[in-house]
């Protein structure tokens, strides 16, 4: 009879452990709420002379909530996410999680999709798909993929790594010749192997973005992208939270100077008088080809918005008929308006002209300055075209 071998002290078992004695102390408040409850009721102790009436009754709904709450603390999903790991951190030790208000944030979900579209658009030869951040890019093969394909540089790293120490060490050789690359330019660097491989968010975002940057990607970063992250610190043995502000991106201006600017970047800083001069011209261009179809703009912004005139005015640009079933010739909400522009954006493309640096959303929620840099690429590639 073969003796089955005793588990070793995993880290799961060392969860088990922690939530038992967290549930066991929480117990323990309980019944003590139970006993304050007794002298309360009976009228025993000090209390009986301190509570009556009213206050007595407030004073007892008052321990019944707590010790409700107590008992049923280990058992509710933290609003920090803080994790029974968490609680056996070292003294002085300290760690950060992003706050679950900031993860539902619009804007941050949107700086997360334009990532996303961003890696998996670069590493489509490779064929690597990105769904999650978090769960793609911590053991670093994503970031050393990214990596050698913008700078060019092949990394001397495994291919393919199982283990956590295999994993780190990747992370340390992609993380350090980021770092090497980014620090000589004023970057301030606000990851480590150890929080990406925690899969810290924030960390992640924070490297990606600096990367899209530096590399001038084809692409437009939401303005003004701010988290609240808990920094829960270990102190004399307490565990101590706080929340701390982490500005992710900035104003499209301050972040375009790390961008090749273009002409029309130039127009808007420089030259604002001529802006109403430039929008007479593109309405010139556009109709010139739209009218061909018995369609007229007055409105820049508000009439490409849907993205139906962009697809078409690139048919009649490279002289083409767009299948009526390839986008919304009556879209009904704001996913199929995006689906239209981000269409014509791909026509663009075929066409032979770069990735517009407007993001699809942005001539959705008719952004002028981003409607009229689409038109304005148009209009420098097919003025001649009749």
């Amino acid at each position: 009879m073969t003796s089955l071998p005793l588990p070793s002290p995993t880290a799961s078992t060392s969860h088990t452990l922690s939530l038992s004695l967290n549930h066991t102390f929480c117990l323990l408040l309980f019944f003590h709420s139970l006993l304050l409850l007794r002298d309360i009721k009976t009228g025993s102790g000090d209390m009986a002379g301190l509570l009556c009436g009213t206050k007595r009754k407030k004073q007892v709904s008052n321990l019944q909530e707590e010790g409700k709450n107590a008992i049923n603390a280990p058992m509710l999903t933290s609003g920090a996410d803080i994790h029974p790991e968490d609680t056996l951190m070292d003294e002085n030790a300290e760690r950060n999680m992003l706050d679950p208000t900031s993860r539902e944030n619009p804007k941050f979900k949107d700086l997360l999709r334009v990532l996303i579209d961003w890696i998996n658009n670069e590493l489509e030869e490779d064929r690597i798909i990105v769904k999650d951040l978090e769960e793609d890019c911590y053991d670093g093969q994503v970031l050393q993929k990214l990596f050698e394909k913008l700078s060019g540089r092949k990394l001397n790293v495994a291919e393919v790594t199982q283990s956590e120490i295999g994993q780190k060490q990747k992370l340390q050789t992609v993380l350090e010749a980021v770092n090497q690359l980014l620090r000589p330019h004023g970057w301030s660097i606000e990851w480590s192997v150890d929080s990406i491989h925690s899969k810290n968010l924030v960390a992640i975002v924070y490297v990606l973005v600096a990367l899209a940057m530096h590399y001038s990607a084809p692409i437009r970063l939401p303005e003004h992208v701010s988290v609240q992250v808990v920094v829960v610190k270990k102190r004399e043995g307490i565990l101590q939270t706080s929340l701390v502000t982490k500005e992710l991106t900035t104003t499209t201006e301050m972040m375009m100077g790390r961008f090749e600017r273009d002409a029309f970047d130039t127009l808007l800083d420089h030259a604002p008088d001529k802006l109403n001069v430039v929008k007479k011209s593109l309405i010139t261009f556009v109709n010139k080809h739209l009218n061909k179809l018995n369609l007229e703009v007055t409105e820049l912004d508000s009439q490409f918005a849907d993205g139906v005139y962009l697809v078409l005015l690139m048919g009649l640009l490279e002289d083409y008929f767009v299948p009526l079933y390839n986008f919304f010739l009556t879209p009904e909400n704001f996913e199929q308006k995006v689906h239209n522009v981000a269409f014509a954006f791909e026509l663009m493309q075929d066409g032979g002209l770069n990735k517009p640096k407007a993001r699809p959303e942005d001539v959705v929620n008719l952004n002028l300055k981003s409607t009229l840099r689409v038109l304005y690429n148009l209009f420098t590639n097919y003025k001649t075209t009749e």
